[in-house]
């Protein structure tokens, strides 16, 4: 027998996407929802993260915007020190759960079924006891799982790997029964620059490592990234990366001044960095990294023998007492672009450079308040997850089009500019700093022409 509950929303997917649109969903309207989740509690891929990650920037602007989530504390030891302090995996479980403990089920208007699979069309079958329900949502059904990425502790490597070679997922690193001789990180994504941290970090040689890194890539720099009493030093960022884009004559040239200015980072300065995949690390991460001097450019790895490692472009050699670390899962998932609101339907995607949890709350903002699907979807069209340099760009133009189109909509604009999830929300508490003053008249000065010379480099 198939149950059934009618909604107005049924939210696929309880991860930050679900649970940030949601809560905006709530707090603007009063809708019903059910939320129905794979997973045994709210989360998403933190849930299954490997045990050592932690938030790339101060939890501030993360989360659901109806809680606070962090404290004004600086780290004091580590590659953080200075800067205030990463949530933990845990931590941000945490904060997803207590949303939906305290914020959502008690307004009695929301309806939560975890270990539950989506099948399509409102159809959902329980994980734990075969149930099938069908979910009526009057409205639309939300899919906060089509930009989901791949991590590696959920996903196969894509290469093969010959019976008896030590092969595990980051994730694995942490719950080693026996010691390695030696250890080859294979990937150049956030996992693998995590991974090659956290070993030196654990007084691994730094010659004891191979790195593996199909591409090099840049890495936004934590410095400038940073709330409370450094977030001056943020917005100053901020209008030296509009001078930039203002002024350069390429894309080349935007990434050659930001690394001038510290702005972006890359860890291997000789090596052409075509990757940009947005996560944030410290200056003291990179000097870490550095250290390894056994890096592998010869593409991504095709099979692990027990003494060869076949690549793209060649091989290397390995050993039975070498641990190979699986990070090659792709984070950031590159869908087809579709329409974020459709008749009965939402598709969660991004919009523009920024934190997701700005944009997938702003998308249940402009659900509630907007009055059709055309000015919705004029206000918020879609644009991949970044991955090469040229989308940085798209994604930082779009942010911009998007600031001014929402001009149109007070409302909508308030909510934007006073949420905790946007960065500034707290720079009122330093109008009196001449470096915000000087910073916010620099960059109103190069607004118009980063915004017209943007648009020739995205085009050309």
């Amino acid at each position: 027998m198939v149950r059934r509950v009618e909604v107005d929303y049924l939210v696929v997917g309880a991860g930050a996407a679900g649970m940030v649109f949601t809560d905006q969903l709530l707090a603007h309207t009063d809708a019903t929802v059910a939320i129905v989740d794979r997973r045994h509690a709210p989360g998403g891929h933190w849930i299954d993260a490997y045990p050592f990650v932690r938030m790339h920037q101060p939890a501030l602007s993360y989360g659901v915007a109806s809680l606070p989530f962090g404290v004004e504390r600086r780290d004091t030891v580590g590659v953080n020190a200075g800067l205030y302090e990463l949530a933990s995996a845990a931590e941000v479980c945490a904060h997803f759960d207590e949303a939906m403990t305290t914020v959502f089920l008690p307004t009695d208007r929301v309806r939560y079924f975890p270990m539950c699979e989506h099948v399509g069309g409102g159809r959902f079958t329980s994980l734990v006891d075969g149930e099938e329900w069908e979910a009526v949502a009057r409205r639309r059904i939300v899919d906060a799982t089509y930009v989901e990425g791949a991590i590696p502790a959920t996903t196969p490597p894509s290469f093969a790997v010959d019976d008896g070679v030590r092969c595990v997922p980051a994730g694995e690193l942490a719950r080693l029964a026996a010691p390695a001789d030696r250890f080859t990180v294979i990937g150049a994504g956030k996992t693998a620059l995590d991974t090659c941290v956290w070993l030196l970090e654990q007084g691994v040689d730094a010659a004891a490592i191979t790195w593996i890194k199909p591409r090099e890539g840049w890495w936004p720099n934590r410095r400038f990234f940073q709330p409370y009493d450094l977030l001056p030093d943020q917005y100053v960022a901020n209008a030296d990366q509009t001078e930039v884009f203002d002024q350069a004559s390429s894309t080349g040239d935007v990434f050659a001044r930001l690394d001038e200015l510290e702005i972006l980072l890359r860890v291997d300065r000789n090596a052409p960095a075509e990757m940009f995949h947005g996560a944030i690390v410290s200056d003291a991460e990179v000097a870490l990294l550095r250290r390894i001097e056994n890096v592998v450019r010869l593409g991504r790895v095709r099979a692990i023998g027990r003494e060869r490692i076949q690549l793209d472009e060649g091989s290397i050699s390995t050993t039975p007492g070498t641990l190979h670390v699986h990070c090659t899962a792709r984070g950031l998932a590159r869908r087809p672009l579709r329409p974020i609101f459709e008749p009965g339907r939402i598709t969660v995607q991004p919009m523009f450079w920024g934190t997701v949890s700005m944009q997938y709350a702003l998308l249940g903002v402009v659900e509630a308040l907007l009055p059709d699907d055309a000015a919705r979807n004029a206000l918020c069209p879609p644009i991949n997850l970044w991955d090469r340099n040229r989308d940085f760009l798209v994604a930082y133009l779009a942010l911009m089009v998007a600031s001014r189109a929402r001009v149109a909509y007070p409302d909508v604009a308030q909510w934007a500019r006073t949420t905790r999830l946007y960065p500034f929300a707290d720079l009122p508490r330093h109008a009196d700093d001449p470096r915000v003053t000087e910073a916010r008249a620099r960059a109103r000065s190069h607004a118009a022409g980063a915004f017209e010379n943007l648009t020739r480099l995205v085009a050309s």
